[in-house]
């Protein structure tokens, strides 16, 4: 399972989620992610049907097929269940 982060610079729940997803990739070295900023990778953006509702976090499977998405900010707890809850896939 690997997360994908949609987020832009005048983006305030960007920089709210920010600071808590580092928090939770340092306890979990183990989870994949990669973060798009939406201005400057507008065509992956697109590739994954992110609008402007920012952030977006895409849980996806190994061969890179979407399984959950989430978008506005979210509790730690809240994103420690589904990374919990996805990791195997």
């Amino acid at each position: 399972m690997k997360v994908l982060k949609f987020g832009a610079l005048w983006c305030p729940g960007c920089l709210v989620m920010k600071p808590m997803w580092q928090e939770i990739e340092n306890e979990n070295s183990w989870l994949k992610n990669e973060y798009y900023d939406w201005d400057e990778n507008r065509e992956i953006a697109d590739k994954w049907k992110v609008r402007d509702t920012l952030p977006t976090f895409i849980f996806v499977d190994k061969d890179d097929k979407e399984i959950f998405r989430l978008q506005g900010e979210r509790s730690k707890t809240e994103l420690l269940k589904l990374i919990e809850e996805y990791k195997d896939k």
